[in-house]
């Protein structure tokens, strides 16, 4: 068994109870998911002095004793997943109070957050909807068997808080329309291909900024953000703030043992491609601290196509590529594809409908990178070199090893010369050498090629098992 250790920093983030009653905080519940074949944390408060036992229905037991203050912290070894129901029993054996959970599976655990494309149920938004959410809705007892969720509910404060009004539910049609869709179709694909329950911790607050899921000792670091002039700005919405989701959302549910982590976030960070990469690693960095646990894997999503204030506008294009830079730069973080998933009716609406694909990749690469699975695809073709000749150029890829498809002609590709001006040239596979050749005879000679660069395009270019085509350009221009 794995163990993980939390640090005791995290004991001051249970609640408060009355003297003489043991209390956990609410991310212990019936219906939970346990994060299996480890060592899963439990904490809480009970009367000071006194012993906290733990006893658990697969056989394991564990015990601590209280602080002065009445907390308490433990671990107790969990079995191997199942999806037959377990129950814990935390006692304070001074008073015999006691807690009981039912309805537990041990299972694979994630915390899924970032903003609204992650927040966004199945139920869809107001007037956008999620493609298929109905149906997941409506079979949601059977689709989602052994799927279980807690929703951490949206807030923002300046001051740590200890505890959220929140609890485990399993998959039904009453309770999975608050599910969030995007980590929905992430539980469902990895519970099929692990065959093994899934929890997952839905920790997400729409428009808000990588900013606002760190804590303060980080924030005093970037000089374009100060936490207490936004303190007293009344006028500021609470989800551009910085720090108060880590503060309100995260910290009550920080350190429930668990896998690795999902994020789904940048639209609120658009332009600032300088420094988001090294924040966001920044964040990765704390939060594997909080959980004790520096190989905790991240998955995160590419920026969706969107209008961006100029739907053929490059500064969306600039985003994502720092994007993928960070994903490269950042040890045990990886990248999903999106560019083939939003529809020609989406420029207008940040919230793309078709979110099963992208759970779906991200379920694939934590079945590879995280549990070690062969032969699931996962890869993204992603540019190479270029060779060029005159008015044509010849394009090599990372993972294409089958080439791509279509086979007509290709969508997407820009060109442009000495004078930095784009224009739209026409392109097509080379079947012997795997490679994509693009021409323009009316150049005496290509200077840059482009795909998909801009704020709003769809690729239609996807590899052998459909991964899509990485956007990319062959230059390093301002715009």
């Amino acid at each position: 068994m794995k163990k993980l250790f939390i640090p005791l920093f995290l004991l001051a983030l249970c609640p408060l109870s009355v003297e003489g009653r043991v209390e956990m905080p609410h991310v212990f519940s019936d219906n939970m998911v346990l994060q299996s074949d480890t060592t899963a944390v439990l904490w809480g408060k009970a009367a000071p002095g006194s012993t906290v036992t733990a006893r658990c229905s697969w056989g394991a037991k564990s015990s601590a004793k209280t602080a002065a203050d009445g907390r308490w912290r433990m671990t107790v070894a969990t079995p191997e997943a199942s999806y037959t129901p377990l129950s814990l029993t935390v006692t304070d054996t001074s008073d015999k109070t006691s807690l009981t959970f039912n309805n537990i599976l041990a299972g694979e655990v994630w915390f899924a957050s970032g903003q609204s494309n992650m927040e966004m149920p199945l139920r869809g938004f107001w007037n956008q909807p999620i493609e298929d959410g109905g149906e997941q809705i409506m079979f949601s007892r059977k689709l989602g068997h052994g799927i279980r969720f807690i929703t951490v509910p949206k807030a923002g404060s300046y001051e740590p808080r200890e505890d959220i009004d929140a609890t485990w539910k399993e998959s039904s049609p009453e309770n999975a329309g608050e599910f969030s869709a995007l980590a929905w179709f992430f539980a469902t694909a990895l519970r099929d291909m692990l065959d093994v329950p899934v929890g997952i911790i839905s920790c997400a607050y729409g428009g808000s900024k990588v900013e606002g899921w760190e804590p303060e000792s980080l924030i005093a670091n970037y000089p374009d953000r100060d936490m207490k002039a936004e303190q007293a700005d009344e006028k500021m919405p609470e989800y551009e703030r910085v720090g108060v989701m880590y503060n309100a959302m995260l910290l009550p549910v920080a350190g429930y043992t668990l896998r690795g982590f999902l994020w789904n976030q940048g639209e609120s960070n658009v332009g600032g491609e300088s420094y988001y990469g090294a924040r966001q690693a920044d964040m990765l960095n704390h939060w594997r601290q909080l959980w004790g646990n520096n190989d905790m894997q991240f998955y995160f999503v590419e920026l969706p196509g969107w209008d961006y204030g100029d739907v053929n506008g490059t500064n969306a294009a600039i985003f994502r590529e720092a994007q993928r830079k960070a994903a490269a730069d950042t040890e045990g973080a990886y990248i999903v594809g999106t560019a083939d998933l939003v529809y020609p009716d989406e420029p207008d609406d940040i919230h793309a409908r078709n979110k099963r694909p992208i759970g779906q990749r991200m379920a694939a690469l934590a079945a590879t990178h995280t549990y070690g699975l062969k032969g699931v695809p996962h890869t993204f073709p992603t540019f190479k070199n270029m060779e060029v000749n005159g008015g044509e150029a010849t394009l090599y890829f990372n993972d294409a090893l089958q080439g791509f498809t279509p086979n007509d002609d290709l969508e997407g590709f820009e060109v442009a010369g000495e004078d930095r001006v784009f224009y739209p040239a026409k392109a097509n596979i080379d079947r012997d050498h795997l490679s994509i050749i693009v021409s323009a005879p009316e150049f005496k000679e290509i200077k840059s090629v482009r795909y998909l660069f801009r704020n709003f395009a769809i690729g239609k270019i996807r590899d052998m098992y459909g991964m899509p085509l990485m956007p990319f350009r062959t230059d390093n221009w301002d715009k």
